[in-house]
């Protein structure tokens, strides 16, 4: 595929026509009713695309993009918040990531996992829940789940927050991550994007046990 229209077409074929322009809601279908009927406090996603009208993609085989004026349809679900820790949200470059960080500002989503440096990518999303306290949302990506490594965040560069690997030792760094900026009543949040599409058994990681 070239084009996201190429999905569309084959969606057709198996489904009918499909109506043009959709309205931003309809692209999530019968989940806009579930997430009304469930009423959750808070509603968190992986973005696995990068939202940027960028060229200088990275030749890595899939490369996702979403034009900024397609971003609508994150706030027509009332998202509050995106993990970016992914392989797909580098897959522009860091133009891509900085023009994608820079969309969901503007929509004034919450992010975690991805951002200009080190410090910042490493940062927890902190949601604020009314009569609820807060939702401390981290997140972390994986080589495991075909991230390269050359996308880690550094000091100085707009890159992914990704971990060396599922061991004992980085697990406990983790852990001591979420007792930084816990406060009493806090629920937690850890995504972590690991392992390939379609894997039904946990593997085991350079450096340690698996943790599921």
């Amino acid at each position: 595929m070239k084009s996201a229209v190429g999905y569309l077409r084959l969606a057709e074929r198996a489904n009918g026509p499909i109506l043009r322009p959709l309205n931003f809601a309809d692209v999530w279908g019968a989940a806009m009713e579930e997430w009304s009927r469930m009423q959750p406090h808070a509603r968190v996603i992986n973005l696995e695309t990068s939202i940027t009208r960028s060229d200088a993609y990275d030749p890595k085989g899939i490369n996702y993009r979403m034009s900024p004026e397609n971003a609508g349809c994150l706030t027509a679900a009332a998202f509050d918040c995106c993990v970016l820790a992914n392989n797909h949200v580098l897959d522009w470059g860091r133009a891509g990531l900085l023009d994608t960080l820079a969309r969901l500002e503007q929509l004034r989503l919450k992010t975690a996992g991805a951002d200009r440096d080190l410090q910042q990518a490493s940062a927890p999303a902190i949601l604020e829940i009314a009569g609820h306290g807060r939702l401390i949302v981290l997140s972390f990506a994986l080589v495991t789940s075909g991230v390269p490594r050359t996308w880690a965040a550094k000091a100085d560069a707009a890159r992914v927050n990704l971990l060396p690997a599922l061991s004992r030792a980085v697990v406990g760094a983790i852990a001591d991550r979420v007792d930084q900026v816990r406060q009493p009543k806090d629920v937690i949040i850890v995504s972590i994007h690991w392992g390939p599409n379609g894997a039904t058994r946990s593997r085991k990681s350079n450096g340690g046990s698996p943790m599921s």
